[in-house]
């Protein structure tokens, strides 16, 4: 891994994996913030329909995509010394990563997993056909309290590096909501790494 710095943001980068922003002298505000940011309130007059079905906190440990074939066990992930994201290691057979300081699966709020493409010396990885997903799909998180619960894709987009939705991805919300995180689009091979990210937006199916 190196570091990057443009205009102020430091990147932590992984070649053929994840590339995280942190502040780094920017103004802009970090794709992770450190905190577990407050729900967001719904809109006057809204049923909390979606809110009813939340959660209490539980650690996920499993990751279970059928559709593309992810069966992945859940490592924890925070912020190294310096403020930078933690990344899953980058070899073979690394498991995604659940970022704990965003809400567990379930809960109201952002829950927030990442994983590798791919990788120099292994090939694909974790999240290799995460782009391949599409609205309606599922994915099924298992948590630690022994329930499992079941995301619905609403859609999934590519995105610039320099260009990554901080508030879409990280920011509160008034549902329990899963986002996917991994590189994408072309690979730029002066720099050895992903021009992109796909990123995979889900909420908590509905309850019967």
């Amino acid at each position: 891994m190196r570091r990057l710095v443009v205009d102020g943001v430091t990147a932590l980068l992984a070649a053929g994996g994840l590339t995280l922003l942190v502040i780094g002298g920017s103004p802009a505000p970090p794709p992770a913030p450190p905190q577990r940011p407050a729900a967001a309130p719904s809109a006057p007059g809204t049923p909390p329909a979606a809110a009813s079905r939340a959660l209490a906190a539980s650690v996920p440990v499993r990751l279970q995509i059928p559709v593309i074939g992810v069966d992945t066990t859940l490592m924890s992930l925070g912020l190294n010394a310096d403020g930078t994201v933690e990344v899953p290691p980058l070899r073979a057979g690394a498991p995604a990563g659940w970022y704990r300081n965003l809400r567990t699966p379930g809960e109201v709020g952002p829950a927030v997993i990442l994983g590798h493409v791919d990788t120099a010396h292994d090939g694909p990885a974790v999240f290799y056909r995460l782009r391949e997903l599409r609205p309606g799909d599922r994915a099924t998180v298992t948590r630690s309290d022994g329930g499992a619960v079941v995301f619905v894709v609403e859609r999934v987009v590519e995105v610039p590096k320099n260009d990554f939705p901080t508030d879409e991805v990280y920011g509160p919300v008034d549902y329990p909501a899963l986002r996917l995180v991994t590189c994408g689009g072309t690979f730029d091979h002066t720099r050895h790494e992903y021009r992109g990210n796909i990123l995979v937006y889900a909420r908590l199916q509905p309850s019967d």
